[in-house]
């Protein structure tokens, strides 16, 4: 089963570069399959993570959180009491292409 999370975090301005660099720095995580940093706006962006399994991405959530300490002072706050970050994840249902 796959599993993907998806989390929308927005950068405070004159943060993009060392925002980017901090992601091209992480190391892979166990368990986890692709990962994308994906730019939907100008300050805007959207972390994808595929896993092999809920359970591989259970086992990963501290390592998220140790990545996301290191990206909260350059985080602005989404406004909605949503925080710095929007996550949502779950099992993949349809799947197209390769």
């Amino acid at each position: 089963m796959t599993v993907m999370n998806v989390v929308h975090m927005r950068v405070k301005p004159e943060q993009v570069d060392a925002y980017v660099a901090i992601h091209e720095s992480m190391q892979k995580m166990a368990g986890m399959r692709n990962f994308w940093l994906v730019k939907s706006g100008e300050r805007s962006f959207i972390v994808v993570g595929e896993w092999d399994s809920q359970d591989a991405m259970v086992a990963a959530r501290p390592a998220m959180i140790a990545n996301l300490d290191q990206l909260r002072p350059i985080l602005e706050d989404l406004g909605g009491g949503r925080g710095v970050t929007e996550p949502w994840s779950g099992e993949v249902v349809v799947k197209l292409g390769g």
